[in-house]
Protein backbone atom coordinates (compact mmCIF):
# COMPACT_ATOMS: atom_id res chain seq x y z
CA UNK A 1 0.00 0.00 0.00
CA UNK A 2 0.97 3.47 -1.04
CA UNK A 3 1.14 5.77 1.88
CA UNK A 4 0.89 9.78 1.34
CA UNK A 5 4.16 11.23 2.86
CA UNK A 6 1.70 13.83 4.68
CA UNK A 7 -1.98 15.25 4.79
CA UNK A 8 -2.54 18.41 4.92
CA UNK A 9 -6.74 19.76 6.53
CA UNK A 10 -7.79 22.85 5.67
CA UNK A 11 -9.68 23.95 8.87
CA UNK A 12 -8.92 27.97 8.91
CA UNK A 13 -12.48 28.60 7.98
CA UNK A 14 -14.86 30.91 10.41
CA UNK A 15 -18.12 28.76 9.69
CA UNK A 16 -20.09 32.12 9.58
CA UNK A 17 -23.05 30.17 8.32
CA UNK A 18 -23.09 28.49 11.68
CA UNK A 19 -23.83 30.78 13.47
CA UNK A 20 -21.63 29.67 16.41
CA UNK A 21 -19.40 31.07 18.70
CA UNK A 22 -16.82 28.14 17.97
CA UNK A 23 -15.10 26.92 14.69
CA UNK A 24 -16.78 25.13 12.70
CA UNK A 25 -14.44 21.91 12.84
CA UNK A 26 -15.28 21.90 16.44
CA UNK A 27 -19.08 21.31 16.12
CA UNK A 28 -19.73 17.63 16.67
CA UNK A 29 -20.45 14.63 14.61
CA UNK A 30 -21.11 11.39 16.45
CA UNK A 31 -19.63 12.61 19.39
CA UNK A 32 -16.48 13.90 18.54
CA UNK A 33 -15.51 17.55 16.56
CA UNK A 34 -15.43 17.26 13.14
CA UNK A 35 -11.88 17.69 13.25
CA UNK A 36 -11.55 14.60 15.08
CA UNK A 37 -13.10 12.86 12.36
CA UNK A 38 -10.56 14.57 9.77
CA UNK A 39 -7.14 13.96 12.39
CA UNK A 40 -8.66 10.44 12.40
CA UNK A 41 -8.91 9.43 8.41
CA UNK A 42 -5.61 11.24 8.16
CA UNK A 43 -3.36 9.11 10.15
CA UNK A 44 -4.64 5.72 8.49
CA UNK A 45 -3.10 7.38 4.85
CA UNK A 46 -0.01 8.82 6.08
CA UNK A 47 2.94 7.97 8.73
CA UNK A 48 3.44 11.24 9.55
CA UNK A 49 1.97 13.93 11.68
CA UNK A 50 -1.02 15.56 10.00
CA UNK A 51 -0.66 19.04 9.31
CA UNK A 52 -3.83 21.28 10.23
CA UNK A 53 -4.21 24.57 8.82
CA UNK A 54 -5.48 26.85 11.21
CA UNK A 55 -6.99 30.41 11.46
CA UNK A 56 -10.43 31.39 13.27
CA UNK A 57 -10.39 30.54 17.11
CA UNK A 58 -7.25 28.35 16.33
CA UNK A 59 -6.55 27.84 20.09
CA UNK A 60 -9.64 26.10 20.57
CA UNK A 61 -8.50 23.74 17.65
CA UNK A 62 -5.43 23.81 19.45
CA UNK A 63 -6.40 22.82 22.90
CA UNK A 64 -8.20 20.32 21.86
CA UNK A 65 -6.00 18.17 19.28
CA UNK A 66 -2.66 19.11 21.23
CA UNK A 67 0.18 17.34 20.09
CA UNK A 68 -1.33 15.07 17.67
CA UNK A 69 -0.78 17.31 14.16
CA UNK A 70 1.10 19.81 13.22
CA UNK A 71 0.05 23.56 12.41
CA UNK A 72 0.38 26.12 10.07
CA UNK A 73 -1.51 29.68 10.42
CA UNK A 74 -3.64 31.21 8.09
CA UNK A 75 -4.16 34.90 9.60
CA UNK A 76 -6.21 36.22 6.56
CA UNK A 77 -8.66 33.61 4.66
CA UNK A 78 -7.70 34.52 1.24
CA UNK A 79 -8.54 31.09 -0.41
CA UNK A 80 -8.11 27.51 -0.06
CA UNK A 81 -4.92 27.89 -2.40
CA UNK A 82 -3.22 30.69 0.51
CA UNK A 83 -4.18 27.87 2.89
CA UNK A 84 -2.17 25.70 1.56
CA UNK A 85 0.79 28.34 1.02
CA UNK A 86 0.77 28.68 4.60
CA UNK A 87 1.69 25.17 5.10
CA UNK A 88 5.04 25.72 2.83
CA UNK A 89 7.40 25.56 5.62
CA UNK A 90 6.15 22.35 6.05
CA UNK A 91 5.55 21.11 3.16
CA UNK A 92 9.00 21.92 1.24
CA UNK A 93 11.24 19.48 3.59
CA UNK A 94 8.70 16.47 2.02
CA UNK A 95 9.10 14.64 -1.20
CA UNK A 96 6.20 12.48 -2.52
CA UNK A 97 2.50 13.07 -2.62
CA UNK A 98 0.78 15.23 -0.09
CA UNK A 99 -3.12 14.76 0.52
CA UNK A 100 -4.98 18.20 0.74
CA UNK A 101 -8.24 17.57 2.25
CA UNK A 102 -10.96 20.49 3.24
CA UNK A 103 -11.34 20.15 7.27
CA UNK A 104 -15.45 20.02 7.03
CA UNK A 105 -16.04 16.74 5.24
CA UNK A 106 -15.66 13.99 7.84
CA UNK A 107 -17.76 11.52 6.03
CA UNK A 108 -14.84 10.95 3.58
CA UNK A 109 -13.52 7.05 4.25
CA UNK A 110 -9.23 7.02 4.90
CA UNK A 111 -10.17 3.69 2.04
CA UNK A 112 -11.13 6.71 -0.40
CA UNK A 113 -8.28 8.67 0.25
CA UNK A 114 -6.21 5.97 -0.15
CA UNK A 115 -7.79 4.92 -3.55
CA UNK A 116 -6.94 8.16 -4.83
CA UNK A 117 -3.14 8.06 -4.14
CA UNK A 118 -2.88 4.74 -5.50
CA UNK A 119 -4.66 5.92 -8.42
CA UNK A 120 -2.09 8.99 -8.77
CA UNK A 121 1.17 6.32 -8.20
CA UNK A 122 -0.05 3.45 -10.34
CA UNK A 123 -1.28 6.31 -13.29
CA UNK A 124 1.67 8.23 -12.84
CA UNK A 125 -0.42 11.20 -12.51
CA UNK A 126 1.22 14.55 -10.48
CA UNK A 127 -2.19 15.43 -9.22
CA UNK A 128 -5.65 14.27 -8.68
CA UNK A 129 -8.97 15.66 -7.79
CA UNK A 130 -11.40 13.20 -6.01
CA UNK A 131 -14.84 13.83 -7.91
CA UNK A 132 -18.06 12.51 -6.85
CA UNK A 133 -21.52 12.16 -8.95
CA UNK A 134 -24.42 14.31 -7.13
CA UNK A 135 -28.01 15.07 -8.50
CA UNK A 136 -28.22 18.41 -7.26
CA UNK A 137 -24.54 19.74 -7.96
CA UNK A 138 -25.42 23.22 -6.70
CA UNK A 139 -22.85 24.99 -4.65
CA UNK A 140 -20.18 22.57 -5.92
CA UNK A 141 -16.64 23.26 -8.40
CA UNK A 142 -17.69 21.20 -11.82
CA UNK A 143 -15.31 18.82 -13.25
CA UNK A 144 -14.48 19.84 -16.86
CA UNK A 145 -12.77 16.73 -18.37
CA UNK A 146 -10.68 16.62 -21.72
CA UNK A 147 -10.94 14.00 -24.51
CA UNK A 148 -8.71 11.72 -22.68
CA UNK A 149 -10.79 11.53 -19.33
CA UNK A 150 -8.38 13.37 -17.60
CA UNK A 151 -8.94 16.97 -16.00
CA UNK A 152 -9.45 19.98 -18.27
CA UNK A 153 -10.32 22.42 -14.88
CA UNK A 154 -12.37 22.65 -12.22
CA UNK A 155 -15.25 25.62 -11.97
CA UNK A 156 -16.12 26.83 -9.29
CA UNK A 157 -20.13 27.36 -8.83
CA UNK A 158 -20.06 30.78 -8.70
CA UNK A 159 -17.71 31.68 -11.70
CA UNK A 160 -19.43 28.82 -14.07
CA UNK A 161 -21.65 29.65 -16.85
CA UNK A 162 -25.07 27.31 -17.50
CA UNK A 163 -24.03 24.81 -19.40
CA UNK A 164 -21.16 24.29 -17.45
CA UNK A 165 -23.80 24.44 -13.90
CA UNK A 166 -25.12 21.71 -15.65
CA UNK A 167 -22.77 18.94 -15.20
CA UNK A 168 -23.35 16.89 -11.65
CA UNK A 169 -19.50 15.33 -11.13
CA UNK A 170 -18.30 17.55 -8.81
CA UNK A 171 -14.76 18.58 -7.08
CA UNK A 172 -14.52 17.37 -3.78
CA UNK A 173 -12.54 19.20 -2.24
CA UNK A 174 -9.43 16.64 -1.63
CA UNK A 175 -6.60 16.06 -3.64
CA UNK A 176 -3.21 14.22 -4.28
CA UNK A 177 0.02 16.38 -5.38
CA UNK A 178 3.42 15.56 -5.85
CA UNK A 179 4.48 18.06 -3.16
CA UNK A 180 7.27 19.55 -5.05
CA UNK A 181 5.46 20.60 -8.38
CA UNK A 182 2.65 22.09 -5.94
CA UNK A 183 4.92 24.68 -4.22
CA UNK A 184 5.98 25.57 -7.29
CA UNK A 185 2.50 25.85 -9.10
CA UNK A 186 1.23 27.64 -5.65
CA UNK A 187 3.95 30.39 -6.48
CA UNK A 188 2.25 31.10 -9.67
CA UNK A 189 -1.33 31.60 -8.07
CA UNK A 190 -3.01 34.68 -8.76
CA UNK A 191 -6.55 35.87 -7.30
CA UNK A 192 -8.06 37.45 -10.43
CA UNK A 193 -11.46 35.63 -9.69
CA UNK A 194 -14.85 37.10 -8.46
CA UNK A 195 -14.06 36.43 -4.72
CA UNK A 196 -10.30 37.86 -4.96
CA UNK A 197 -9.36 34.67 -3.18
CA UNK A 198 -6.55 32.14 -4.61
CA UNK A 199 -7.84 28.94 -5.37
CA UNK A 200 -6.46 25.85 -5.07
CA UNK A 201 -8.42 24.59 -7.83
CA UNK A 202 -6.40 26.77 -9.98
CA UNK A 203 -2.85 24.90 -8.91
CA UNK A 204 -4.25 21.98 -10.93
CA UNK A 205 -4.55 24.18 -14.28
CA UNK A 206 -1.28 25.62 -13.85
CA UNK A 207 0.24 22.01 -13.32
CA UNK A 208 -1.82 20.93 -16.79
CA UNK A 209 -0.03 24.01 -18.58
CA UNK A 210 2.99 23.15 -17.26
CA UNK A 211 3.01 19.91 -19.27
CA UNK A 212 2.44 17.81 -15.87
CA UNK A 213 -0.32 14.94 -15.91
CA UNK A 214 -3.75 15.53 -13.71
CA UNK A 215 -6.61 13.50 -12.80
CA UNK A 216 -9.89 12.47 -11.98
CA UNK A 217 -10.89 10.28 -8.88
CA UNK A 218 -14.08 9.04 -8.65
CA UNK A 219 -15.46 8.44 -4.78
CA UNK A 220 -17.42 5.76 -5.38
CA UNK A 221 -19.94 6.77 -2.57
CA UNK A 222 -21.54 10.27 -3.11
CA UNK A 223 -22.36 10.61 0.56
CA UNK A 224 -18.46 10.55 1.78
CA UNK A 225 -18.49 14.26 0.15
CA UNK A 226 -21.13 15.65 2.07
CA UNK A 227 -19.61 19.13 3.67
CA UNK A 228 -21.14 20.84 6.30
CA UNK A 229 -21.28 24.92 6.22
CA UNK A 230 -25.00 25.37 8.10
CA UNK A 231 -26.27 23.38 11.09
CA UNK A 232 -28.58 21.84 8.93
CA UNK A 233 -26.59 20.56 6.86
CA UNK A 234 -24.07 19.22 10.38
CA UNK A 235 -27.70 17.56 11.00
CA UNK A 236 -27.40 15.30 7.38
CA UNK A 237 -24.12 14.78 8.29
CA UNK A 238 -24.53 13.32 11.70
CA UNK A 239 -27.66 10.69 10.33
CA UNK A 240 -25.64 9.41 7.30
CA UNK A 241 -22.67 8.43 9.82
CA UNK A 242 -25.05 6.91 12.12
CA UNK A 243 -26.28 4.94 9.36
CA UNK A 244 -22.91 3.91 8.67
CA UNK A 245 -22.21 2.86 11.87
CA UNK A 246 -25.65 1.16 12.82
CA UNK A 247 -25.05 -0.68 9.54
CA UNK A 248 -21.70 -1.51 10.57
CA UNK A 249 -23.01 -3.66 13.72
CA UNK A 250 -26.38 -5.19 12.19
CA UNK A 251 -23.59 -6.44 9.46
CA UNK A 252 -21.59 -7.48 12.21
CA UNK A 253 -24.35 -9.73 14.14
CA UNK A 254 -25.87 -7.02 16.16
CA UNK A 255 -29.80 -6.32 16.16
CA UNK A 256 -30.54 -3.08 16.38
CA UNK A 257 -34.78 -3.20 16.81
CA UNK A 258 -35.12 0.41 15.35
CA UNK A 259 -31.69 1.78 13.65
CA UNK A 260 -33.43 5.11 13.16
CA UNK A 261 -33.81 5.40 17.04
CA UNK A 262 -30.19 4.03 18.10
CA UNK A 263 -27.51 6.26 18.80
CA UNK A 264 -23.55 4.22 18.56
CA UNK A 265 -20.61 6.17 19.07
CA UNK A 266 -17.71 5.57 16.57
CA UNK A 267 -15.54 3.53 19.08
CA UNK A 268 -17.99 1.75 21.00
CA UNK A 269 -17.60 -1.99 20.06
CA UNK A 270 -21.06 -4.89 20.30
CA UNK A 271 -20.87 -8.35 20.36
CA UNK A 272 -22.77 -10.92 18.56
CA UNK A 273 -26.15 -11.56 19.54
CA UNK A 274 -26.75 -8.81 21.32
CA UNK A 275 -30.26 -6.78 20.87
CA UNK A 276 -30.51 -3.13 21.73
CA UNK A 277 -33.49 -1.53 21.50
CA UNK A 278 -34.73 2.18 20.72
CA UNK A 279 -33.59 4.94 22.24
CA UNK A 280 -30.39 3.34 23.14
CA UNK A 281 -27.08 5.85 23.23
CA UNK A 282 -23.95 4.15 23.36
CA UNK A 283 -20.99 6.64 23.97
CA UNK A 284 -17.07 7.18 24.04
CA UNK A 285 -15.43 3.92 24.15
CA UNK A 286 -17.99 1.75 25.25
CA UNK A 287 -18.06 -2.37 24.95
CA UNK A 288 -20.82 -4.57 25.13
CA UNK A 289 -21.11 -8.21 25.27
CA UNK A 290 -21.74 -10.56 23.55
CA UNK A 291 -25.34 -11.91 23.74
CA UNK A 292 -26.86 -9.15 25.98
CA UNK A 293 -30.30 -6.90 26.24
CA UNK A 294 -30.42 -3.35 25.99
CA UNK A 295 -34.13 -2.74 26.63
CA UNK A 296 -35.10 1.13 25.73
CA UNK A 297 -33.59 4.27 27.08
CA UNK A 298 -29.93 3.66 28.11
CA UNK A 299 -27.34 6.08 28.47
CA UNK A 300 -23.64 3.84 27.92
CA UNK A 301 -20.55 6.18 28.57
CA UNK A 302 -16.80 4.59 27.86
CA UNK A 303 -18.23 2.03 30.27
CA UNK A 304 -17.45 -2.37 29.63
CA UNK A 305 -20.18 -4.47 29.96
CA UNK A 306 -20.14 -8.17 30.02
CA UNK A 307 -22.07 -11.46 28.03
CA UNK A 308 -25.52 -12.09 28.74
CA UNK A 309 -26.29 -8.79 30.69
CA UNK A 310 -29.44 -6.77 30.80
CA UNK A 311 -30.02 -3.31 30.78
CA UNK A 312 -32.89 -1.24 31.43
CA UNK A 313 -33.83 2.42 31.46
CA UNK A 314 -30.10 3.31 32.92
CA UNK A 315 -27.29 5.97 32.72
CA UNK A 316 -24.18 4.01 32.77
CA UNK A 317 -21.14 6.36 33.01
CA UNK A 318 -17.69 5.27 33.12
CA UNK A 319 -17.83 1.77 34.87
CA UNK A 320 -17.81 -2.08 34.39
CA UNK A 321 -20.46 -4.53 34.73
CA UNK A 322 -19.90 -8.13 34.56
CA UNK A 323 -21.70 -11.51 33.14
CA UNK A 324 -25.37 -12.41 33.44
CA UNK A 325 -26.11 -9.06 35.45
CA UNK A 326 -28.82 -7.34 35.40
CA UNK A 327 -29.60 -3.30 35.45
CA UNK A 328 -32.45 -0.94 35.98
CA UNK A 329 -34.95 0.48 35.23
CA UNK A 330 -33.92 3.62 36.31
CA UNK A 331 -30.57 2.52 37.84
CA UNK A 332 -27.58 5.77 37.76
CA UNK A 333 -24.18 4.07 37.34
CA UNK A 334 -21.49 6.95 38.15
CA UNK A 335 -18.04 6.86 37.66
CA UNK A 336 -15.74 4.34 39.14
CA UNK A 337 -19.03 1.77 39.42
CA UNK A 338 -17.84 -2.18 39.12
CA UNK A 339 -20.40 -4.47 38.91
CA UNK A 340 -19.62 -7.99 39.17
CA UNK A 341 -21.46 -11.16 37.84
CA UNK A 342 -25.05 -12.28 38.29
CA UNK A 343 -25.57 -8.87 40.22
CA UNK A 344 -28.98 -7.56 39.97
CA UNK A 345 -28.99 -3.22 40.14
CA UNK A 346 -32.66 -2.38 40.71
CA UNK A 347 -34.91 0.42 39.88
CA UNK A 348 -33.94 3.76 41.26
CA UNK A 349 -30.50 2.72 42.34
CA UNK A 350 -27.18 5.14 42.22
CA UNK A 351 -23.89 3.52 42.81
CA UNK A 352 -21.07 5.41 42.74
CA UNK A 353 -17.05 4.96 43.01
CA UNK A 354 -17.62 1.10 44.35
CA UNK A 355 -17.74 -2.27 43.56
CA UNK A 356 -19.95 -5.09 44.29
CA UNK A 357 -19.26 -8.64 44.46
CA UNK A 358 -20.88 -11.53 42.20
CA UNK A 359 -24.53 -12.59 42.67
CA UNK A 360 -25.03 -9.34 44.93
CA UNK A 361 -28.56 -7.55 45.30
CA UNK A 362 -29.38 -3.79 45.55
CA UNK A 363 -33.09 -4.16 44.29
CA UNK A 364 -33.95 -0.73 44.43
CA UNK A 365 -34.05 3.01 46.38
CA UNK A 366 -31.11 2.61 47.79
CA UNK A 367 -27.47 4.54 47.53
CA UNK A 368 -24.35 3.49 47.36
CA UNK A 369 -21.24 5.60 47.31
CA UNK A 370 -17.70 4.96 48.09
CA UNK A 371 -18.79 1.54 48.65
CA UNK A 372 -17.03 -2.14 48.95
CA UNK A 373 -19.50 -5.03 48.91
CA UNK A 374 -18.94 -8.66 48.69
CA UNK A 375 -20.57 -11.41 47.20
CA UNK A 376 -23.69 -12.63 47.73
CA UNK A 377 -24.69 -9.77 49.61
CA UNK A 378 -28.21 -8.56 49.88
CA UNK A 379 -29.20 -5.04 49.99
CA UNK A 380 -32.48 -3.84 50.82
CA UNK A 381 -34.81 -1.31 49.76
CA UNK A 382 -33.37 2.82 50.64
CA UNK A 383 -30.20 1.67 52.23
CA UNK A 384 -27.98 4.66 52.20
CA UNK A 385 -24.01 4.94 51.97
CA UNK A 386 -23.61 7.73 54.41
CA UNK A 387 -20.03 8.54 52.67
CA UNK A 388 -19.31 12.48 53.42
CA UNK A 389 -19.40 13.75 56.67
CA UNK A 390 -19.16 17.23 54.93
CA UNK A 391 -15.56 17.36 54.54
CA UNK A 392 -14.18 13.87 53.54
CA UNK A 393 -15.56 11.26 52.03
CA UNK A 394 -15.18 7.94 53.55
CA UNK A 395 -15.42 4.41 52.70
CA UNK A 396 -17.87 1.82 53.87
CA UNK A 397 -17.27 -2.50 53.29
CA UNK A 398 -19.79 -4.87 53.29
CA UNK A 399 -18.41 -8.26 53.17
CA UNK A 400 -19.82 -11.07 51.54
CA UNK A 401 -23.40 -13.15 52.69
CA UNK A 402 -24.13 -9.90 54.68
CA UNK A 403 -27.71 -9.02 54.61
CA UNK A 404 -28.34 -5.44 54.67
CA UNK A 405 -32.43 -4.66 55.64
CA UNK A 406 -34.15 -1.69 54.77
CA UNK A 407 -33.85 1.56 55.14
CA UNK A 408 -30.46 1.41 57.16
CA UNK A 409 -27.73 4.08 57.09
CA UNK A 410 -24.38 2.91 57.17
CA UNK A 411 -22.13 5.94 58.47
CA UNK A 412 -19.02 5.48 57.10
CA UNK A 413 -15.84 4.65 57.65
CA UNK A 414 -17.64 1.45 58.76
CA UNK A 415 -16.86 -2.16 58.22
CA UNK A 416 -19.62 -5.04 58.29
CA UNK A 417 -18.00 -8.03 58.27
CA UNK A 418 -19.23 -11.47 56.19
CA UNK A 419 -22.47 -13.19 57.16
CA UNK A 420 -23.82 -10.26 59.34
CA UNK A 421 -27.28 -8.80 59.49
CA UNK A 422 -28.36 -5.74 60.11
CA UNK A 423 -31.80 -4.71 61.20
CA UNK A 424 -34.06 -2.12 59.17
CA UNK A 425 -34.03 1.00 59.92
CA UNK A 426 -30.61 0.78 62.09
CA UNK A 427 -27.97 3.55 61.71
CA UNK A 428 -24.98 2.01 61.98
CA UNK A 429 -21.81 3.41 63.06
CA UNK A 430 -19.37 0.93 64.80
CA UNK A 431 -17.90 -2.26 62.90
CA UNK A 432 -20.63 -5.46 62.71
CA UNK A 433 -18.96 -8.22 63.73
CA UNK A 434 -19.10 -11.52 61.63
CA UNK A 435 -22.61 -13.54 61.30
CA UNK A 436 -24.07 -11.26 64.11
CA UNK A 437 -27.21 -9.24 64.29
CA UNK A 438 -27.30 -5.47 64.70
CA UNK A 439 -29.76 -3.07 65.82
CA UNK A 440 -29.39 0.61 66.25
CA UNK A 441 -32.44 2.12 66.44
CA UNK A 442 -34.85 4.06 69.32
CA UNK A 443 -37.56 1.84 71.19
CA UNK A 444 -40.42 2.74 70.08
CA UNK A 445 -42.84 4.96 71.98
CA UNK A 446 -46.63 5.37 71.97
CA UNK A 447 -48.17 8.66 73.65
CA UNK A 448 -51.65 7.66 74.55
CA UNK A 449 -54.22 10.79 73.60
CA UNK A 450 -51.27 13.14 72.01
CA UNK A 451 -53.29 13.95 69.15
CA UNK A 452 -56.64 14.79 71.52
CA UNK A 453 -54.28 17.25 73.73
CA UNK A 454 -52.97 18.82 70.80
CA UNK A 455 -56.16 19.54 69.32
CA UNK A 456 -57.49 21.31 72.44
CA UNK A 457 -54.40 23.36 72.67
CA UNK A 458 -54.63 24.59 69.53
CA UNK A 459 -58.57 25.08 70.23
CA UNK A 460 -57.50 27.51 73.24
CA UNK A 461 -55.09 29.35 71.32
Amino acid sequence: MNKCAVVVILAAGEGTRMKSSKPKVMHEVCGYPIIEHMVRTAVEISESLPVVVVGHQAEQIEQYLGQRVRYAYQSQRLGTGHAVMVAHSILEKIDGYTVVVAGDIPLIRSSTLQKMVEYANEGGYDAVALSAILDDPTGYGRIIRNEAGDLERIVEHKDATEEQRRINEVNVSAYCFNIQLLLSSLNQLDNNNKQGEYYLTDVLHIMKEAGNKVGVFVAQDSDEVLGINTRVQLAEVEQKMRQRINRYHMENGVTLIDPNNTYIGPDVVIGSDTVVYPGNVLEGRTIIGEGCTLYPNNRIVNSVIGNQTQVQASVILESRIGDETTIGPYAYLRPGSNIGNRVRIGDFVEIKNSSIGDRSKVSHLSYVGDGTIGSDVNVGCGVVFVNYDGVKKHRAVVEDKAFIGCNVNLIAPVVVKEGAYIAAGSTITDEVPEYSLAIARARQVNKEGWVEKRQLKKKGE
